[in-house]
């Protein structure tokens, strides 16, 4: 059974049944990368911690639906992790002093050396898919996913129009998944 499979039945026992051993099992299997993501974004462990259960209560209380059709489960929850640190920033729940870390020495304490070997590899994956875009789509991934400006803020602040950084995002992300997907099975 494929990740994105055995994610969705995960998914539908959550909303259908409420089994608290299916939120666990997709705790487990997702908690390094939202707490990975929300810490790039956030800047700052506690909020990154706060992401991380605010996506999981999200879950239980069934209010995020997911839609098979949309794309696939790991993409619709990294969305949802966005845009619930995008709230959580806004909400003025960020930090005065940020604590830096590089991101590839970032420990979360039960990570093995292995997962760390994964992590490394599809992070230097992801920077040599990101670098092979053009400039201007470097540009709109970089603000839009790493910064977590909106498409409206781009727009005003790039000086495009709203429909050009919409499709710069739109093209450039078509890229990057033809260009992972050439990168191997991590990630299919």
């Amino acid at each position: 059974m494929s990740h994105d499979l055995k994610d969705i039945e995960l998914y539908h026992r959550i909303i259908h049944q409420k089994d608290s051993s299916a939120l666990r099992e997709l705790y487990r299997q997702y908690e390094k990368l939202i707490y990975s993501f929300s810490y790039k974004m956030t800047g700052n462990r506690e909020l990154a911690e706060e992401v991380i259960q605010e996506v999981f209560m999200k879950l239980w209380k069934t209010h995020a639906h997911y839609e098979e059709s949309k794309g696939k489960f790991s993409s619709w929850l990294l969305t949802m992790t966005r845009n619930t640190c995008l709230d959580a920033i806004r909400k003025g729940k960020k930090h005065d002093t940020v604590e830096y870390i590089e991101k590839d020495t970032l420990q979360v304490d039960h990570e093995t050396p292995q997962d760390l070997l994964e992590w490394k590899e599809k992070g230097a994956a992801i920077r040599d898919c990101i670098s092979g875009l053009k400039e201007d789509q470097q540009t709109m991934v970089q603000l839009f996913y790493f910064k977590g400006k909106t498409q409206q803020s781009i727009s005003e602040a790039t000086d495009t129009p709203l429909g050009t950084v919409k499709g710069r995002i739109r093209l450039a992300l078509k890229h990057l998944h033809t260009c992972l997907k050439g990168k191997g099975g991590q990630f299919e």
